[in-house]
C-alpha cells in the first residue's frame, strides 16, 4: 500500500532531478501526486515519439498506412539520385522499432542546431543505411520523424490536427503546440507540449486497452502490437518495441530526454508520470522500481 509517507519520500528522492510534478494513477483514478511547481504546458521532447506512433496506430486502422509499406513508394519524390539496396528494404514498421539499418543516429537536438540542411527528409534518406533494415536497433530520431511526415503527406493534415479528433478531443487535451522542421513539417520525434495531467491521460488510455470513458478511442490492434513488439537493444539493461520502450515488470514507457517519464505497469493498474527538466540524464526509473513500484 502506498502511504502519504511514502510517496513524500520518494518525492523527496526524486526532486534533486529537476522534477515539477509526479502524477500516480491506479485504478482509473489519479492515486497521488504533487507539483513543485505550478502546473503548465511543457516540451516532453522525445516522449513526443510514443505519441507520433499512436497517430500511425490510428492510420494502420483506417487502412491509410500499413506496417510492410515501402518507405521508398510513400517518401518517392525525396529519394536520393541513387537509391541503394537496403534503403530499397526499408518499411513503416523499422521506421517505428528504430530498426532503420543506419550505424548513425541522425536528427538528434545537437545535430539540428548546427545542420546547414532544411530539408529533413531528403537528408535523413541520403544518409547511408549500411545494414539491412530490422537486424538491428540503433536510437534515431530519424525513424519516428519520417513516420510522422509520411502520416502528414497521406492524411494531408498536421500531425496534431490529425490526433485533434481521434486522441485530444477524446481525452479532454485542447489542441497542443508541436515543434516543426524548418519546411513545416511536424517534428514527430520530439517537441510536443503537454501538462503532466495530460500526459497521465495518454498513459490510462494504454492501461485500458485504448478505452476512455466506455468507449474504444484507441484501436486495439495497435495496443495488442505495442504490446508484442519486442525489439533488443545492446545495452542489454532494456528492450524496445513500437516507439515505446519495453522496462521490468513488463512495463512500457514513452520517455523524454530530460526527465519526462510516461510508465505503463499493467500488473500494478497504474501509470506514473515524472515530469520536469534534467539534465543529468539520469534513469529516475530505478527510483521508480525501488521507492514506488513495490508499495502499488
Amino acid at each position: 500500500m502506498l502511504t502519504q509517507d511514502r510517496f513524500d519520500f520518494f518525492c523527496r528522492a526524486v526532486s534533486q532531478f529537476g522534477v515539477d510534478h509526479v502524477i500516480i494513477r491506479q485504478g482509473g483514478k489519479e492515486l497521488a501526486r504533487h507539483d513543485f511547481v505550478p502546473e503548465i504546458r511543457q516540451n516532453q521532447f522525445s516522449l513526443s515519439k510514443s505519441i507520433t506512433g499512436t497517430a500511425v496506430g490510428f492510420a494502420l486502422e483506417e487502412g491509410l498506412l500499413h506496417l510492410d509499406d515501402f518507405v521508398t513508394d510513400l517518401l518517392a519524390d525525396y529519394l536520393p539520385p541513387q537509391v541503394e539496396p537496403n534503403l530499397k528494404r526499408l518499411t513503416l514498421r523499422h521506421l517505428l522499432t528504430m530498426t532503420l539499418g543506419q550505424k548513425k543516429p541522425y536528427l538528434m537536438g545537437d545535430q539540428r542546431r548546427t545542420m546547414k540542411e532544411n530539408d529533413y527528409i531528403r537528408f535523413a534518406l541520403s544518409r547511408p543505411f549500411e545494414e539491412e533494415p530490422g537486424n538491428s536497433f540503433l536510437y534515431s530520431n530519424a525513424g519516428p520523424y519520417l513516420a510522422g511526415v509520411i502520416l502528414e503527406q497521406k492524411s494531408g493534415m498536421r500531425l496534431p490536427e490529425y490526433l485533434l479528433p481521434r486522441l485530444f478531443e477524446p481525452l479532454g487535451i485542447p489542441l497542443p503546440e508541436w515543434e516543426c522542421d524548418p519546411l513545416g513539417n511536424t517534428f514527430g520525434a520530439g517537441g510536443i507540449w503537454l501538462t503532466s495531467t495530460e500526459v497521465s491521460h495518454f498513459g490510462q488510455l494504454y492501461l485500458d486497452d485504448g478505452i476512455w470513458n466506455g468507449k474504444q478511442v484507441l484501436p486495439k490492434s495497435w495496443i495488442r502490437l505495442v504490446d508484442r513488439t519486442v525489439i533488443p537493444v545492446p545495452d542489454g539493461i532494456r528492450d524496445y518495441g513500437m516507439l515505446f520502450w519495453r522496462g521490468r515488470y513488463d512495463s512500457i514507457s514513452a520517455v523524454g530526454r530530460f526527465g519526462q517519464y510516461c510508465t505503463i505497469v499493467k500488473e500494478k493498474n497504474a501509470v506514473i508520470v515524472l515530469n520536469g527538466y534534467d539534465t543529468g540524464e539520469n534513469n529516475l526509473l530505478e527510483y521508480v522500481w525501488t521507492y514506488l513500484y513495490p508499495y502499488l
